[in-house]
């Protein structure tokens, strides 16, 4: 008998938790020197932490007096701040492995260390980048996101994932590792086009239209408000739309997606590679914005949702703007799409679809013939007859 067939079978089962915590905050003027919301963030000071601001280009191009106002800000509040770097923004940063590098060289020039900051301020994309760069710097930095844009302050930021893309497959490393805060400055998003702050409102009605019928209606009844982007209504779609994030993902039992169900996805399988057919000349959100109309359509052809519903969604959409219509849908092929978000979710298809407004439900398969009588109605705009039961 050999020595290993006399050895006993053992195991030993390890589990453990742990407990996550991160604020998320709400204001205005952040870098006021009289403003000391940032500055209390900063909770071990005695380790005499460093603090690493990572700005994207964009924002700086449109706020010149940012990063100085950072420094002032820092030396007021008796922090050690060190020199801001500036990196491209929008998907580019996803896509530049330079960008990791950068960050990596200076962690390493500045003997950053875990109990040191990564102050990221910037949009979604930049967020996702920086993050990715954090959380794998010392395997992990502590990470303090302000996010600009409209879509990152009510969705891409305020949540626990980080990414970058490879081979042109969007998201395709990253992590899940939770922000130490998040500081949702609405000043920073003075300066954002038009294009930009009506991209970011694409995820609040995805959220609503999944979760919550009467944030939905509200959206509804403040659209031509949230079409001139008036103040009231934008700070109360970004807030409740990133409360509904949150309590997504403290909620689901399901946080860093083990499984296949993303129900927050909703619209994304389509937005994904649009985003990739148009080499993201749409933003996210505006594909997103596509990928809501053409699911939403598809729930009506399979008779889960009504038409008046639809028709509401479809005027929603182009009340604030949105171009349902563009050249990506015309070679979106729908098999392999779906067969990449398959990939994406880790082997299994899962999509969410709408039972009502408010209310979503999963499927294991989508049928494909039906979808590209969806894509059709779009491509024909055949959807402007239905819009007139609403």
């Amino acid at each position: 008998m050999s020595d290993f067939s006399r050895l006993q079978h053992k195991t030993i089962q390890q589990s453990f938790t742990v407990q996550y915590q991160y604020p998320v905050l709400f204001l205005r003027n952040s870098f006021a020197l009289d403003n000391s919301s940032l500055s209390e963030l900063i909770d071990n000071r005695d380790e005499q932490p460093k603090i690493l601001p990572v700005i994207d280009e964009q924002v700086v191009a449109k706020q010149p007096q940012l990063a100085p106002q950072i420094y002032q800000y820092m030396q007021h509040h008796k922090l050690d701040c060190l020199p801001a770097i500036q990196i491209a923004g929008g998907e580019a940063c996803k896509n530049d492995t330079q960008v990791l590098d950068t960050i990596y060289s200076a962690v390493e020039k500045h003997a950053i260390d875990r109990h040191s900051y990564i102050l990221v301020i910037g949009g979604g994309a930049v967020t996702d980048a920086v993050g990715y760069a954090a959380a794998t710097a010392h395997r992990g930095i502590r990470l303090i996101r302000m996010p600009t844009t409209v879509l990152a302050q009510n969705d891409a930021a305020v949540g626990v994932k980080n990414a970058i893309n490879y081979n042109k497959r969007k998201n395709y490393l990253g992590t899940f590792v939770p922000p130490f805060a998040v500081i949702n400055d609405h000043d920073l998003l003075d300066t954002l086009e038009a294009r930009d702050k009506r991209a970011g409102i694409a995820e609040a009605i995805k959220v609503a239209l999944i979760k919550d019928r009467a944030f939905f209606y509200e959206l509804y009844s403040d659209k031509d408000a949230l079409a001139k982007f008036e103040q009231t209504a934008m700070e109360s779609m970004i807030y409740k739309g990133a409360k509904w994030h949150l309590h997504h993902i403290a909620t689901s039992g399901d946080a860093f997606e083990f499984g296949s169900a993303r129900p927050l996805d909703f619209g994304h399988w389509s937005a994904h590679k649009l985003e990739e057919i148009s080499n993201n000349s749409l933003r996210h959100g505006e594909a997103v914005a596509i990928g809501i109309a053409l699911d939403s359509i598809y729930s009506h052809l399979m008779g889960y949702i009504q038409q008046n519903e639809l028709a509401q969604i479809l005027i929603l959409l182009e009340t604030l703007g949105f171009e349902l219509t563009h050249p990506a849908i015309y070679q979106l092929d729908v098999k392999q799409a779906l067969n990449e978000f398959k990939e994406h979710l880790g082997g299994r298809l899962c999509i969410t679809l709408l039972s009502q407004i408010g209310s979503g439900f999963e499927v294991r398969e989508i049928d494909i013939s039906v979808m590209q009588d969806a894509i059709q109605a779009l491509q024909l705009q055949e959807y402007l007859n239905w819009t007139e039961v609403a």
